[in-house]
């Protein structure tokens, strides 16, 4: 490791071993990998390609940028790639010209679009309230579809991460109705979460996002994912701090013992959250090793008295010892966030097949 650069090792096994977790899971739904945000951090160009040799052939990005840099690293593969904001105001060329699908949301997407010939996906709000057609307007459109070629019918859950919530059954029934009103269309209801709600939840596709990262889809649900990332820093240097002095900016912490410090070459401009202070941790030398003070931009301290520990000695952020939803917890963020702020500065590498740099 280099002696002052966190490190984000990214193993794309593990992304096709929670794809085919998932796909399991799902039954006979096509399992559609959502890779916008640049693959929620781990890299879209390379997660797709590893996924593509599992069978994936059908992909979701939030922005049009990341559907045309998609399709530009799977080359000449014939993949389904969707966008979900959809045809913005003049957007219809670019979409058509590298082969998108437009996930259309609203009135006027719809009119940027109909004509075309080409196929789209229509989003449906049953319960989000974000983007999507309401019911009455899906109804109307149903009636009068203005010669769309509306080959998907998608809506969204806005609680699947907690399998008891009610608006899950009060969505499921809304989907299901409008689902009526679109013999035709192929259905998409679930991401991660909703994978683990039942077979009721899958319909004709489902569309996995934060799982296939290692991110676990529901609030109380026990490892059962591989992780994806291994986030990791090198120690700079070893300090001794007395009993009585602070650590860090704002002096949070004061040590109340001799306190054998660890100062970690990484910070919240490497991703690693700043709300991790004062409850996150690192694993160093066999244990968990708890942070002293604030993390600051480019700099950790962490306790390791007693510890044998030594300037350059690889510290763990996030990674198998140090799960990637426990590092959200302590951080008070959730896993979507944690990964896709991983930032720029921490050098990455793929580990695993289809690993070749991605153009």
């Amino acid at each position: 490791m280099p002696a002052d650069a966190a490190r984000l090792t990214i193993d794309l096994d593990a992304i096709a071993a929670n794809y085919r977790l998932l796909r399991d899971a799902a039954g006979g739904a096509e399992t559609a990998p959502v890779v916008k945000a640049d693959g929620y951090g781990m890299g879209a160009g390379q997660a797709a390609l590893r996924l593509w040799t599992q069978g994936a052939r059908t992909f979701y990005v939030a922005r049009l940028a990341e559907g045309e840099a998609l399709r530009r690293a799977l080359g000449e593969r014939q993949a389904a790639i969707l966008v979900f904001d959809g045809c913005p105001a003049g957007a219809g060329g670019r979409l058509k010209a590298s082969g998108l699908i437009p996930v259309l949301n609203s009135g006027d997407q719809i009119a940027a679009w109909a004509g075309t010939g080409e196929p789209c996906a229509l989003h449906v709000d049953t319960g989000m309230n974000r983007l999507g057609l309401t019911l009455a307007e899906a109804a109307d459109l149903a009636a009068a579809p203005g010669g769309l070629r509306i080959e998907l019918l998608l809506s969204h859950l806005a609680c699947a991460g907690q399998p008891g919530h009610a608006l899950n059954t009060r969505q499921l029934e809304r989907f299901t109705t409008v689902r009526r009103l679109f013999p035709k269309a192929r259905a998409s209801l679930s991401s991660s979460g909703g994978i683990f709600l039942g077979a009721d939840y899958h319909f004709d596709q489902v569309r996995p996002g934060v799982a296939l990262y290692g991110g676990e889809p529901h609030d109380n649900q026990s490892a059962r994912l591989s992780p994806v990332a291994l986030l990791e820093a090198p120690i700079l240097q070893i300090r001794d701090v007395p009993a009585g002095d602070s650590i860090g900016y704002g002096a949070d912490f004061v040590a109340d013992r001799p306190t054998t410090v660890a100062i970690v070459s990484a910070g919240f401009a490497d991703g690693y959250l700043r709300a991790s202070s004062p409850d996150g941790g690192v694993w160093l030398a066999g244990a968990r090793r708890r942070l002293l003070g604030r993390v600051s931009m480019d700099l950790i301290a962490v306790d390791v008295t007693g510890a044998d520990a030594r300037p350059g000695d690889p510290v763990e952020l996030i990674g198998p010892h140090l799960t990637l939803d426990e590092a959200a917890r302590a951080a008070s963020a959730s896993a979507y966030e944690f990964l896709v702020r991983i930032g720029q500065r921490s050098r990455r590498r793929w580990v695993g097949e289809a690993s070749a740099p991605v153009a």
